[in-house]
C-alpha cells in the first residue's frame, strides 16, 4: 500500500471508531459514578446497621427493667 492510502485509511477509522472510544468513556465515567454511590450507600447503611443494633440493645435493657419493676410491684400490692 502507498502512504496516501494508509493515511486515508487511518483517518477513516479515527472517524469510524472516535464516538465508540467516547461512548466508553462515558460508561467508564458512569461505572465510576455509580461505584461511588454504592460504596455512600454502604456507609450509610453501616451506620444505620450500627444505630439500629444500639436501639435494640437499649430495648432489651428498658424491657428487662420494665420486668423487673413489675415484679417489685406485685411484691408491694
Amino acid at each position: 500500500m502507498d502512504t496516501e492510502l494508509k493515511e486515508s485509511l487511518t483517518t477513516l477509522l479515527r472517524a469510524e471508531l472516535s464516538p465508540v472510544l467516547e461512548r466508553l468513556d462515558r460508561l467508564e465515567l458512569e461505572q465510576s459514578q455509580i461505584k461511588q454511590a454504592v460504596l455512600e450507600t454502604n456507609e450509610i447503611v453501616k451506620r444505620l446497621e450500627n444505630v439500629q443494633e444500639q436501639q435494640h440493645r437499649i430495648i432489651e435493657l428498658l424491657s428487662a427493667r420494665s420486668i423487673e419493676q413489675e415484679a417489685k410491684l406485685k411484691k408491694i400490692i
